[in-house]
């Protein structure tokens, strides 16, 4: 969930918050775990058919993801079969792209577009930058049945006015009509800050940490406004983002109901292993069994937190222990070239080191007080690798 800062390449951010959200709490006991592909609620199993049949009847539902779990995926596109064979019509919100790409999203919805089009025109990589590979089935689903796929999110530059300049500095129409924020609640700005605290280059300092909430619920509140928007056209609208938005009622559902949508539910996936799930993290889990083998291998990863800037991207953030570490960037750094090409845009960047095979080298151009420094970047062997003759 970054906020008003580009992810950690990538999902440091949002794996922080997942974690905070997802974290200690009043746990639930069942008398037995409920199996691999079963719903459950309060540590009781639910039946399928009758779960479906009672979210149809909502105006929205959340489904939570972890973005480069690819079980997570395929889970979403389970639940939204379900539900699309409850209430077909049916509208999809994604927290993937900003409002400026919903022409892109109509012109796939009606077959105008083939995937590299589509990739290209809505600014995949810039704008969200997680493997397209793992997002492309839902939208293949969405466009087949003809359904509406709404772009929720905003972009980071119109989050960062939001949040430094103050809604009145930014006009309505600039903003998208979005509105103003509810106040964050008590639990959800604990759960923040505990985010705030393990930023790389955070700091402790107080403003900081508001700027931070204040840029979470810009993001929260855009979300929740577009999809309570849609409600006025699809009988039943689905919206698909990080856990961390939806988890205990915080964030986007909290945003809902100032918005008068008070008959929202949130989904989660829910690791099968774990028999105690924390009481209240949504309205129902849906219970997997071990997907680890069917999970690509994780990303490689330098270890930064980035930003936009007109001459690069710009390093906010360097964590501790990581490559980037090794190669001693450090906050304010420019990386203005990678592979021996300009990049722009965050995403860009992202999507170049996550695809890096292992014990490959990445060159990498940097500016540090207008010295420009060639770096290489060697991406270590897995564990696996490591152990074979």
């Amino acid at each position: 969930m970054s906020h008003s800062r580009h992810r950690l390449s990538r999902p440091v951010a949002a794996s922080l918050l997942a974690l905070a959200l997802v974290g200690p709490g009043s746990a639930v006991l069942a008398d037995a775990c409920p199996d691999p592909g079963q719903w459950q609620r309060d540590g009781a199993a639910l039946d399928t058919a009758e779960l479906m049949a009672e979210l149809a009847e909502r105006r929205v539902v959340l489904l939570g993801e972890q973005h480069e779990r690819l079980a997570h995926h395929r889970w979403q596109l389970h639940t939204l079969a379900g539900l699309h064979a409850r209430e077909p019509r049916m509208a999809i919100g994604l927290e993937m792209l900003p409002r400026e790409a919903q022409p892109v999203l109509d012109a796939w919805v009606a077959g105008e577009l083939d995937e590299a089009d589509f990739l290209a025109e809505s600014d995949w990589l810039g704008a969200w930058g997680y493997d397209p590979e793992f997002y492309l089935p839902i939208l293949h689903f969405a466009r087949m049945h003809r359904l509406p796929l709404l772009a929720l999110n905003v972009t980071p530059a119109l989050r960062q006015r939001l949040t430094t300049e103050g809604w009145e500095a930014v006009s309505e129409e600039e903003r998208f009509g979005i509105t103003p924020p509810a106040p964050a609640s008590t639990g959800y700005r604990e759960a923040l800050s505990t985010v705030y605290a393990n930023h790389p280059g955070a700091g402790d300092h107080e403003a900081g940490l508001e700027r931070f909430i204040d840029a979470q619920l810009v993001w929260d509140r855009a979300m929740a406004q577009g999809l309570a928007e849609a409600t006025e056209e699809a009988a039943l609208v689905v919206g698909l983002m990080g856990q961390g938005h939806v988890s205990y009622g915080h964030g986007v559902p909290h945003q809902l109901d100032d918005l008068g949508i008070d008959d929202a539910s949130s989904l989660l996936p829910w690791q099968g292993d774990d028999c105690s799930p924390p009481a209240g993290l949504a309205d129902a889990l849906f219970t997997l069994g071990d997907e680890a083998a069917f999970e690509p291998p994780a990303p490689q990863r330098l270890g930064i937190l980035i930003d936009a800037h007109d001459d690069g991207v710009r390093v906010i953030g360097v964590g501790p222990q990581s490559l980037a570490e090794e190669l001693g960037l450090a906050e304010g750094d420019l990386i203005v070239e990678a592979a021996g090409r300009p990049v722009r845009r965050p995403g860009e960047l992202t999507d170049l080191v996550r695809r890096q095979t292992p014990g490959t080298l990445l060159p990498l151009t940097v500016t540090r007080n207008g010295d420009t420094e060639e770096l290489l970047a060697r991406f270590p062997l897995r564990d696996e690798e490591r152990e074979a003759p």
